[in-house]
């Protein structure tokens, strides 16, 4: 699998001279895969993990916290946090729970791409996260966009000149759950 990633991640950095990357890790098995693949990576890159406590779960919010961070600190790569407080937020906005935290996440992404000069945003959707995707998109009667799934290299909202990347997007979770291993 490693030989896979890093020609994925070869083609998804094409053209980018001093690439730095964030990673968006929130401690579940496809993002803590897609760190050790890019720690792994023949192409040493600069990097960080980036980690929203959304304070939803209590103590296995708190829990998948602690795990980042300690992968992190075994593994020298820095580690940036933030707790939001996604309940209220969603609230005070009338939105849903998950749309709140989308835009939680995607927000401080942007900013921290912007002031620390990040390059790229790595996230871990995958192969079956694509297949999710097209069939709501379907279901949704979706036009001719909607029918190209998710996308592995677009530009980040919010944060002019940086790419959002897709890496695990070619793996399957059967996949990725079997290199966790």
């Amino acid at each position: 699998m490693q030989e896979a990633f890093d020609s994925t991640l070869t083609r998804l950095l094409a053209g980018s001279n001093g690439s730095r990357l964030l990673l968006a890790v929130s401690g579940g098995v496809d993002s803590m895969t897609m760190a050790d693949l890019f720690l792994h990576s023949a192409l040493r890159l600069p990097l960080a993990v980036a980690h929203v406590n959304f304070q939803l779960r209590g103590d296995d919010s708190d829990a998948d916290e602690a795990l980042v961070r300690d992968w992190c600190e075994k593994n020298a790569v820095p580690f940036l946090v933030k707790r939001v407080e996604t309940d209220r937020y969603a609230s005070d906005r009338g939105v849903s729970v998950e749309m709140a935290a989308r835009e939680l996440r995607y927000t401080w992404f942007a900013s921290l791409c912007k002031e620390e000069g990040f390059t790229h945003l790595a996230v871990a959707h995958n192969l079956d996260d694509n297949a999710e995707t097209l069939l709501l998109h379907l279901l949704r009667g979706t036009g001719l966009r909607g029918l190209a799934g998710i996308c592995d290299d677009v530009p980040l909202p919010g944060a002019e000149g940086v790419r959002l990347i897709r890496p695990l997007l070619g793996f399957s979770r059967r996949e990725i759950e079997a290199h966790a291993v």
